[in-house]
């Protein structure tokens, strides 16, 4: 008797600790969540941690400037014929094939991200990758506009 009160009481907790997964406090739950979703999201973001430290990169290129799309691409099509979302995680390189996995390096803080090839440029002198103002701002930090200087490196 005594374990099952310990058991049910274990259970509403994790319920608990569940369901606050996904909100802050004082916020209410998005419509349509469950907390199976939000276990199967961090679940497959702990197994995409793993396959970061197992990757074999080759260097492409150090000392590399980096900048990002411009609002005015949402919606259209890629040179890969993929729709363009600022809010992805994808990349323009001149000579890259199109679905190349490549880690951009921040050289100032260290923080990366991993992109996808979709589209060719950019077509500025001095350029040597595009990426979509995600991916830019989450090595850059918030509040960081123009272009970075970053290690650029093919996943294989």
């Amino acid at each position: 008797m005594k374990n099952k009160k310990i058991l049910l009481i274990a259970l509403g907790f994790l319920a608990i600790v569940i369901s606050g997964f996904g909100f802050q406090s004082g916020q209410a739950p998005q419509q349509g969540k469950t907390p199976q979703d939000t276990i199967a999201k961090n679940a497959s973001v702990a197994d995409s941690l793993k396959l970061v430290s197992n990757l074999k990169l080759k260097l492409l290129k150090k000392n590399a400037h980096a900048s990002y799309y411009h609002d005015k691409f949402n919606g259209r099509r890629t040179a890969s014929g993929k729709k363009f979302s600022n809010n992805g995680l994808t990349a323009a390189h001149r000579k890259l094939p199109f679905g190349t996995k490549v880690k951009v390096t921040n050289e100032r803080n260290g923080k990366s991200i991993i992109v996808e090839v979709t589209d060719r440029g950019p077509f500025t002198r001095g350029r040597d990758i595009d990426l979509t103002k995600r991916a830019f701002m989450d090595i850059a930090g918030s509040g960081w506009g123009g272009a970075l200087k970053v290690t650029i490196e093919i996943i294989e």
